[in-house]
């Protein structure tokens, strides 16, 4: 599950690393909860854009904003299946999960790629066109002993293809993986991780 993470960037940074001719929306803090403003980049204009929605899907069978989705059953839930063409990036730099240690302390774990860069998670853009869901998987073998679900990270060469309304999502679905490279994992509380 990522119910937690960051976008520790200037706009101008992930307006060049994401190829965009206008700047996107500003954020209003760099660590995103579940029901805040996100900033989500789509093709559904014909071009990639950045917007803000709201991070969790309405679902009448629950009170709560479904904040995730899993990759592996996207195309058999009817929740999601009207969706598969609404197809985003969410734009982060790292994302917190929280570990029981083996003394049974929870700690909470600021994870994200070696290179400390912006990645983009997959996501899922509702029906209502103001809100967001982010796509998880299993965990990488690098963080596996940390939470048995990560959020999708697409590598910079399959974002453009991954938000493509018109590239089908039978096409895009073998992008829902586990991230491929390592993953660095860091105790942000004062106690050390016991992994």
């Amino acid at each position: 599950m990522c119910a937690r993470f960051e976008v520790k960037a200037a706009i101008k940074k992930i307006k060049k690393r994401f190829g965009l001719k206008l700047s996107p929306p500003s954020l209003s803090g760099s660590e995103a909860h579940p029901t805040d403003r996100i900033l989500t980049l789509d093709g559904q204009s014909g071009h990639t854009r950045g917007r803000l929605l709201r991070w969790g899907l309405n679902v009448d069978w629950d009170t709560k904003p479904l904040i995730n989705a899993r990759a592996e059953t996207l195309n058999t839930k009817t929740t999601f299946q009207p969706l598969l063409q609404r197809r985003c990036l969410v734009p982060a730099t790292a994302y917190f999960e929280w570990h029981r240690s083996q003394g049974g302390i929870k700690q909470k774990m600021r994870i994200h790629p070696q290179n400390e860069g912006i990645f983009a998670m997959a996501g899922l853009i509702g029906a209502d066109g103001d809100t967001v869901t982010i796509i998880t998987c299993a965990p990488a073998p690098s963080i596996a002993a940390i939470h048995t679900r990560m959020p999708v990270i697409l590598s910079p060469n399959t974002e453009i293809t991954w938000i493509d309304p018109h590239t089908s999502f039978a096409d895009v679905q073998p992008l829902l993986r586990p991230y491929d490279q390592n993953l660095e994992a860091q105790n942000v509380d004062d106690r050390p991780a016991l992994l």
